[in-house]
C-alpha cells in the first residue's frame, strides 16, 4: 500500500495478551532519508486530544473539575459569539465535540507560556453552527478551551501538566511537544503531500504550541501502545504505581453521544462495534502525516499505525479492518449502497462550505459526486489550499444516509441534517456539519 500511495515511510505497533511487535518501514523524508525505525517519532496530531482528556479526567479524580460546571466558572473571562453557549458550555461538551460552533481554526500565536490564552481569545469569534449540545459535529477549538482549563486547574503550562501527570509517570521517554525536543537527538519523520506525481515535504513541519493540546503529540508507536495498555488496564503504570482509578479510564469509554458514521463519542475515544468487540480509537492528521490508534480492552488488543504521508490516511484507514480480520476474524458491518435517481438527488445537490473545507455535490448515473474546493487555514490562517481530493461518488444506503464509493473515502459514512421545515441544512462528512449554502 505504501507503494501503491507513494507514502514514503510508516511506523507500526501490535499489542495482544501480553505479546508487542512493532516494526518501521520506508523511509523518513525524500529530502533527508533515513530508515523507519519503531523509534521513529512522528506527529500524531488528534491522538493528542485523548492525552488532554486524560488529564482533564485526572482533575476529575483531583477533585479539582466537574465536568458540568460551565466552563466560565472556571475561566471568568471566557467569551464565545453565542450568550447562551457562553453561559452554559461545559468541559463534557469540549470532550465531546458538542459545542456546535465552527471548530476548525488554527493559528501561531508564538512559543510564549501565553499562547493557549490567546488563542481562546480568538475562538469567541467563531460563529455557532448548531444549538449547543445538540448535534456531533468534530471541533478542534473546544481543545483549545480544554487544554487551556488544565492550564487554570493546574497553576502551570499545558506542556509541563501533561509530562508530570501522563508522559512521566507512564514512561513515555519518546513522546513531546516541542521541535527542539524532536529535531536535536531523535529520529523524526517529515510529512509529505502528492503533488501531481511528485512526492514533497510538507512545510512547515510545527503546528504552533497553541495547538499542542488539540494535535501537537509527537510520539512512536511503542509509546503509544505503552499508553493504550494503560487505558486499558486498572490505571496502574507498568511499575505498579496507582495513576487513576479503572472506573475513571471506563468512564472515558462510555458511550456519550451519538456521532454519525464514526460511530458514537465517549470522553475523547471513538467507539465503534464489530461483533462482540467493542473498539476504541482516535485517529490523527497533520500537515502531510497521518495517524491512528485503536484498542480492544476485552481482547486485550492494541494497534498503533503513524504514516509520513496524507495519502497515508488511506492506510490508517484500513488498518483497523486488517487488524479485526487477521485476529478476530470479524469486521465492522459495511452497508449495502443502492442507486437513486436524478430527481431524487436533486434536494441534495449543491455547495456546502465551512471556513476550512468545502465541496460541491452533483447528481450523476444514480450517486452523488462530491467535488473538493481546497482551502487552506492550517496551521495558520493564511496557509495556501493544498490539492484538491479526488471526485468520490457517494452512495445512499439509508434515508439521508451515505457511503464513499472511491478513494479516499472509499467506505466513508456521512449523513444529511434537515432543518425544523424538512430541507437539507447541513452535511457530515469528514467528521464536519457542513451547512448547505446553495
Amino acid at each position: 500500500e505504501m507503494k501503491r500511495l507513494k507514502v514514503p515511510g510508516a511506523a507500526l505497533g501490535i499489542y495482544h495478551q501480553g505479546q508487542e511487535f512493532s516494526a518501521g518501514f520506508g523511509k523518513t523524508s525524500v529530502e533527508n532519508p533515513l530508515p523507519v525505525t519503531p523509534d521513529t517519532l512522528f506527529q500524531v496530531g488528534s491522538i493528542s486530544k485523548t492525552f488532554t482528556g486524560t488529564i482533564l479526567m485526572r482533575l476529575v479524580e483531583a477533585g479539582k473539575l466537574d465536568l458540568d460546571t460551565p466552563v466560565r466558572k472556571i475561566l471568568p473571562k471566557f467569551k464565545m459569539s453565542d450568550p447562551e453557549v457562553e453561559k452554559r458550555l461545559t468541559t463534557r461538551h469540549l470532550l465531546t465535540h458538542t459545542g456546535g460552533w465552527i471548530g476548525d481554526y488554527f493559528n501561531d500565536f508564538g512559543n510564549g507560556d501565553d499562547a493557549l490564552q490567546k488563542m481562546v481569545k480568538k475562538i469567541r469569534k467563531l460563529p455557532q453552527v448548531t444549538p449547543l449540545g445538540q448535534a456531533w459535529s468534530y471541533n478542534n477549538a473546544g481543545f483549545n478551551i480544554a487544554g487551556r482549563i488544565v492550564e487554570v486547574l493546574t497553576g502551570q503550562p499545558y506542556e509541563s501538566a501533561a509530562r508530570e501527570m501522563i508522559f512521566a509517570p507512564l514512561g513515555l521517554g519518546l513522546t513531546f511537544f516541542y521541535p527542539d525536543d524532536v529535531m536535536i537527538t531523535h529520529r523524526f519523520v517529515s510529512g509529505h503531500q502528492n503533488i501531481g506525481r511528485k512526492v514533497q515535504v510538507a512545510r512547515p513541519w510545527a503546528i504552533g504550541r497553541a495547538g499542542n493540546c488539540v494535535g501537537g503529540v509527537v510520539s512512536t508507536v511503542r509509546d503509544l501502545l505503552t499508553y493504550a495498555r494503560f487505558h486499558m488496564g486498572d490505571g496502574s503504570t507498568a511499575q505498579g504505581q496507582a495513576l487513576m482509578q479503572r472506573a475513571t479510564l471506563e468512564a472515558m469509554r462510555a458511550e456519550q453521544v451519538d456521532a454519525g458514521g464514526r460511530g458514537k463519542m465517549g470522553l475523547t475515544w471513538f467507539i465503534r462495534q464489530a461483533g462482540e468487540l467493542k473498539i476504541f480509537g482516535h485517529g490523527g492528521a497533520t500537515h502531510g502525516q497521518q495517524a491512528v490508534l485503536h484498542f480492544i480492552p476485552q481482547a486485550d488488543f492494541a494497534l498503533a499505525l503513524l504514516t509520513n504521508s496524507d495519502e497515508g490516511g488511506l492506510i490508517t484507514d484500513n488498518a483497523l479492518k486488517w487488524a479485526l480480520e487477521s485476529y478476530f476474524e470479524t469486521a465492522i458491518p459495511s452497508p449495502a449502497p443502492s442507486r437513486k435517481t436524478d430527481e431524487e438527488l436533486a434536494e441534495y445537490s449543491g455547495r456546502y462550505e465551512l471556513p476550512l473545507s468545502a465541496f460541491e455535490l452533483t447528481a450523476s448515473d444514480g450517486y452523488l459526486v462530491r467535488k473538493d474546493i481546497p482551502r487552506g487555514g492550517f496551521p495558520t490562517p493564511d496557509s495556501p489550499a493544498g490539492p484538491p481530493e479526488p471526485d468520490v461518488r457517494l452512495a445512499f444506503y439509508a434515508e439521508d444516509r451515505l457511503v464513499g464509493l472511491d478513494e479516499p473515502r472509499q467506505g466513508a459514512l456521512c449523513e444529511f441534517l434537515r432543518n425544523a421545515d424538512g430541507k437539507v441544512s447541513l452535511m457530515r462528512i469528514g467528521g464536519r456539519l457542513h451547512p448547505k449554502v446553495a
